[in-house]
């Protein structure tokens, strides 16, 4: 039981140290091209699933409490108001303090949270009976998710592209994916989904809570930070979300499962 609780404290300081250094350098951030990939919530991930969600929730509270004190310091973007409570004060008064503080502190405390939960539950799931049943049915879920990823990737870099083709490229990727994952990875899908679906949901939840927040907390302040109208910006939180999101929870997906099988072997994932 003390070398259990050990461990989880040597991780949590590890991932702790991870996240300030990824906040702080460009190794936060994985280049695709026309979009930078975040990754610093993925030792978040990793730390709710081998330290517990108590532990995770804290990871989460430390990445929260680095974009906040970067987007405070350094700026660099015309939107770092929403993650700091000093220049949203300056813009839009008292209220931008706690509006800010919520962006900055609540999506990514539960990043620190929902994906243990996430792992856990699949686990069960795939335990059961009717495992083989569920891990299609899973396949499917993530394989459409990967096709409208592919599809959203191809048509912001290639914008001449035809739509038709986009999507046929789309579902290509994904009937391939999924046909690798029945007929190829299916042995080890209890090993697989779990992490795989950690990390999507990890990802994904950081995504959708912040533009979320930036939409029902900052809607007109956002649309003029970054000089479109107001009924604009719906669609601009949706394409970041539905590309940069979902590209996003494709790396996550990748590094979680790769890590995490590996972690996995010296410290076993255990329910709380």
């Amino acid at each position: 039981m003390r070398n259990t609780k050990t461990n989880e404290l040597v991780l949590t300081g590890l991932f702790t140290a991870i996240i300030i250094i990824m906040a702080f350098t460009p190794l936060g951030y994985i280049p695709l091209g026309i979009i930078n990939a975040t990754i610093i919530h993925i030792p978040v991930i990793l730390g709710a699933l081998f330290c517990g969600p108590k532990k995770g929730a804290f990871l989460g509270f430390v990445f929260g409490f680095t974009s906040c004190l970067k987007a405070t310091i350094a700026g660099g973007t015309l939107s770092s108001f929403v993650f700091s409570p000093v220049l949203a004060a300056s813009m839009v008064g008292t209220s931008g303090i706690f509006k800010s503080l919520f962006i900055a502190f609540v999506p990514r405390i539960l990043v620190g949270v929902v994906p243990y939960f996430v792992y856990i539950g699949i686990k069960k799931v795939l335990a059961s009976e009717k495992k083989n049943l569920w891990g299609t049915v899973l396949n499917a879920i993530m394989s459409v998710f990967l096709a409208f990823g592919i599809y959203a990737f191809i048509g912001r870099l290639v914008e001449k592209m035809p739509t038709a083709a986009c999507a046929a490229i789309g579902i290509a990727v994904g009937v391939v994916v999924f046909a690798v994952i029945e007929f190829v990875l299916v042995k080890k899908g209890v090993r697989v989904i779990p992490f795989v679906y950690a990390g999507v949901t990890g990802a994904m939840t950081n995504t959708i809570l912040v533009m979320g927040g930036i939409f029902v907390l900052y809607k007109n302040a956002y649309a003029d930070a970054i000089g479109v109208a107001g009924n604009a910006v719906l669609g601009i939180i949706g394409g970041v979300i539905s590309f940069n999101g979902v590209i996003e929870a494709i790396v996550a997906a990748i590094i979680v499962y790769l890590v995490g099988l590996a972690l996995n072997t010296i410290k076993p994932i255990a329910a709380k």
